[in-house]
């Protein structure tokens, strides 16, 4: 029972949580119920055929090849770097970490841009590529690229905290029972880390297939070639076929939404990776 002297805090924090409530709602309930009711404003038929639009699927199947090239690799230096940084002292561990935090500090728009003065014809190695026939910028290659430099940070980020946290005396007990490196790795670091390593991976992925800045500089725009869903989405709409636009962003916005409630259904069986701590230099 609540006593009187509590009242005005008990309703404090109720208001608050309201307040909280009616701006998640605002900001993120209302579009994405504007994101599906647009892209079925014509009827589940003109929906499907929205997708099933050549152009659609081309730029679908980019935006899952990004995907699917970007997340393993970041998922293999987010891991080591997390390893390296939360388990051993070593010179050069704050440039590491700024690295690491670099994409959350760089636009993506400039992002893309260093990479065309890298890699663009006029770039520092755009003569050579040229001459050997290599196309990085306004090509696969390029979004590829792009795409691992914005999801760079995701992998390592959620795993450093919880790594600090779990500490290393698990793997000096492995060590000193005679376990060498990967036998540690794998029978100690790894299954204690795997609902992290998860929660990153996800976060990673929903970035990659969203990113749009980055992509769009370095993409060039080409229908059925350079296209993600993300760049696919901006055209249509600048063509006024907003039937188009909405049914592919109701892709992503699936994604999105599969994405929060994974990690929230993981944070809530595991309240660890709820773990927010700073990096320790």
């Amino acid at each position: 029972m609540i006593n009187r002297s509590q009242i005005p805090e008990h309703l404090g924090r109720t208001a608050v949580l309201i307040t909280a409530l009616l701006y998640l709602i605002a900001l993120v309930g209302l579009p994405l119920i504007v994101v599906f009711a647009e892209a079925l404003s014509k009827g589940v038929e003109s929906y499907l055929r929205a997708l099933g639009d050549p152009y659609a699927l081309s730029a679908m199947r980019l935006t899952l090849l990004a995907a699917a090239v970007t997340v393993p690799l970041n998922l293999i230096f987010g891991v080591a770097a997390a390893w390296c940084i939360a388990k051993f002292e070593f010179r050069g561990k704050n440039a590491l970490i700024t690295v690491i935090d670099l994409p959350f500090a760089v636009s993506p728009v400039i992002s893309g841009l260093i990479y065309v003065l890298v890699f663009g014809a006029n770039g520092w190695f755009g003569p050579w590529l040229a001459a050997h026939n290599i196309h990085i910028i306004f090509a696969v290659p390029g979004i590829i690229l792009v795409t691992m430099f914005v999801t760079l940070p995701f992998v390592a980020r959620e795993l450093i905290p919880l790594m600090q946290t779990q500490g290393n005396e698990e793997e000096q007990t492995a060590v000193s029972l005679g376990a060498g490196g990967w036998q540690t790795f794998w029978l100690v670091t790894l299954p204690n880390i795997r609902w992290g390593l998860l929660s990153g991976v996800l976060l990673c992925n929903a970035r990659a297939m969203g990113e749009f800045g980055a992509v769009s500089v370095v993409s060039g725009h080409i229908r059925g070639l350079t296209n993600t869903l993300p760049l696919h989405v901006e055209i249509l709409h600048n063509e006024y076929n907003y039937v188009g636009a909405f049914a592919s962003a109701s892709i992503l916005a699936l994604l999105a939404l599969m994405t929060l409630i994974t990690k929230s259904l993981l944070e809530l069986r595991h309240p660890e990776l709820r773990i927010a701590q700073p990096l320790r230099h």
